[in-house]
């Protein structure tokens, strides 16, 4: 298949719009550097809608996959979804994007899973973006800078792609086995479970019910909107996209785990990129 018939796809879990941020452009400059005029697919499975269908590919596609790390690892709620999709032989790109804490085993783990979907995985990215507890922690980014390197990325992938036929197995970081998924500690340094945490809503909700909408697990009622009839990931999409800032979490290991989070990996980290 010559590069002018590659189709170009992106495909994406990204409740605050990060993910999705950084899959598109590489999406896109892909697409620009093959001279494509096809229109890109995007494949946004952040709603539980999305990820009840069925998703295939053929060997004609190039398909960059993007997941946010949840506690070091691809988040448990889509791996059932990710173990469905058809590759069939199509190129794949695996990214992840994290908190500025770590990725750990997520990119090594997206990579696995792809394969095993009989994807061919020729490069691997992990990403920075502002951290889904946080509206301080890796405030703003992807910035400026992480724009520029994704854009060195997706050119390095374009050269690969018109230059090779049979592609090397790409090695990314990571462990084997995966280790298990990071838990936070109290002030008393005693691992603590924030997995049943559920944000709460204060006075200044409107009902414009947003929030319904935004939620990737489709757990905040539409009746009421401060009651949940489902699990919360902690995306931050219903803090953060709140237009009256009317959703909040008051849960003390949750908030200690926050700052923590916040005191100690307030440094930059950079990309990583594999290829």
């Amino acid at each position: 298949m010559s590069m002018i018939n590659k189709k170009v796809k992106a495909l994406y879990f990204s409740a605050t719009d990060t993910t999705k941020k950084v899959v598109t452009k590489i999406t896109e400059i892909i697409n620009e550097n093959i001279n494509n005029k096809m229109t890109i697919e995007n494949i946004n499975f952040t709603f539980p809608q999305v990820r009840n269908n069925e998703i295939s590919f053929g060997e004609d596609d190039v398909v960059i996959v993007g997941v946010p790390v949840y506690a070091g690892r691809i988040p448990n709620v889509l791996l059932k979804f990710l173990n469905s999709i058809r590759g069939n032989g199509a190129i794949a790109i695996a990214v992840v994007v994290y908190g500025n804490r770590n990725y750990d085993d997520t990119l090594i783990e997206l990579k696995d899973i792809l394969e095993s979907r009989d994807f061919k995985v020729i490069a691997g990215g992990a990403f920075i973006g502002e951290h889904s507890f946080s509206k301080t922690l890796a405030k703003n980014r992807p910035d400026e800078k992480d724009m520029e390197i994704i854009k060195g990325f997706a050119d390095k992938i374009y050269l690969k792609l018109s230059k090779e036929k049979n592609y090397d197995d790409v090695v990314v970081k990571g462990n084997k086995p995966y280790r298990p998924y990071y838990k936070p500690i109290n002030k008393y340094g005693v691992q603590v479970d924030i997995r049943k945490v559920a944000p709460k809503t204060n006075s200044n909700c409107n009902v414009c019910k947003l929030c319904v909408d935004v939620c990737p697990m489709g757990s905040i009622t539409n009746e009421d909107v401060s009651l949940l009839r489902g699990i919360c990931i902690k995306c931050g999409a219903c803090i953060k996209k709140c237009p009256n800032n009317a959703k909040y979490y008051d849960d003390h290991n949750y908030l200690y785990h926050k700052v923590e989070l916040e005191e100690q990996f307030a440094y930059r980290r950079e990309p990583e990129i594999f290829i």
